[in-house]
This record gives C-alpha cells, sequence and structure tokens, in this order.
C-alpha cells in the first residue's frame, strides 16, 4: 500500500512539471489528490478495523471498510496456523467453498466451520464459505485465543501440573501461558 501511495505522488509531480496546459494541470492535480486520498483511506480502514476474536470464542474477520464476517463461536470446528499463498485479490471465494483474505497475498490462519456461513462480498455479491484463511500479525495468538479455556474441547485426562483456570481471568488472559513454578 505504502508502495502504491510513494508511486502516485511521484506520478503527481511529474504530471505537474510536464504538463503546460493549466486547465489540464488542474483537472490532473485534482485526480491525483482524490486518488491519494482514497489509498490514504484505504490503509486508515484497514488499520482501525482489525480482525477480532470476542470473549465467546466468536470470529469478526474484515478487511477495512469492504468487508466484514461474523462467525459465531459454536460454528468454528477447527483452528491452525497454515502459511498459504493464495491467487488473485485480497477477498476471494473458491468454488470448493474457500474464503480467502489475503493481506501480501498470504494468509496465515484457517479455520474450519461446522457448517457454511454467508456473508456479502465488497462489490454487493453473495457467497459461502465453510473453510475461512486469512491474514494475522500473529497468528498463533489467534489460534491460542480461538481454542481457549472454555472454547476447546477438554482433554481426556488431566496431566498433574494442569492448573485450572481461574473464574475472574477473561478468555484473552486466560489463554496467556502460565509461568512454571
Amino acid at each position: 500500500m505504502w508502495a502504491f501511495l510513494f508511486v502516485s505522488v511521484v506520478e503527481t509531480v511529474v504530471l505537474a512539471l510536464v504538463i503546460p496546459w493549466p486547465l489540464v494541470h488542474a483537472i490532473l492535480l485534482a485526480v491525483d489528490a482524490y486518488g491519494i486520498v482514497i489509498i490514504l483511506a484505504l490503509h486508515a480502514a484497514a488499520v482501525t478495523r482489525p480482525h477480532l476474536v470476542g470473549a465467546d470464542g466468536s470470529l469478526r474477520l474484515r478487511y477495512g471498510a469492504l468487508f466484514d464476517l461474523r462467525v459465531p463461536a459454536d460454528a468454528i470446528a477447527s483452528v491452525r496456523v497454515e502459511r498459504r499463498f493464495p491467487d488473485g485479490g485480497p477477498v476471494r471465494v473458491d468454488e470448493d467453498g474457500t474464503l480467502d483474505l489475503a493481506v501480501g497475498s498470504q494468509t496465515t490462519v484457517t479455520v474450519e466451520l461446522t457448517g457454511p456461513v454467508e456473508f456479502v462480498r465488497p462489490l454487493g455479491r453473495r457467497g459461502s464459505a465453510r473453510t475461512l484463511r486469512f491474514h494475522a500479525d500473529d497468528p498463533r495468538a489467534v489460534v491460542a485465543a480461538l481454542t481457549a479455556p472454555g472454547r476447546a474441547a477438554p482433554p481426556a485426562l488431566p496431566t498433574e501440573d494442569a492448573v485450572p483456570p481461574r473464574a475472574s481471568l477473561t478468555p484473552e488472559q486466560a489463554a496467556q501461558p502460565r509461568p512454571r513454578p
């Protein structure tokens, strides 16, 4: 995104120096300035609207102001860290029901669902997916938050060093690893 912004600014300056006609120069300056504002707005929307994991284990996937998908906790079957490099645009749906929300042409977390979820794509088309792949800066933390105690199935046999979670902890705090004595 920053490279695109840099190229747009360079284009604005070069066109200002090359075009001798004042009316054409003013029109292109306005169009270029508007393009730069749009690029900054898309970046700001992506920064201020990140993916969220709710306290109840629900997942909210967003792509700036263009895409918003809420997945209830009971619809999530499994979560894993998995780096992929999908082809196509930033929001892509395969015919097999896989939704890719790529950032920098990569996804880092894969979420398998118990059933398909419905959503609206950026240009208004409807879609459904059973597998969600998205990019997270810290994919292990996302997987840990989605498989936090109370969210994941309990182990078959408790271990000796297992410490029961305290009720006063929030799900985010309970997901943090505990230091060993």
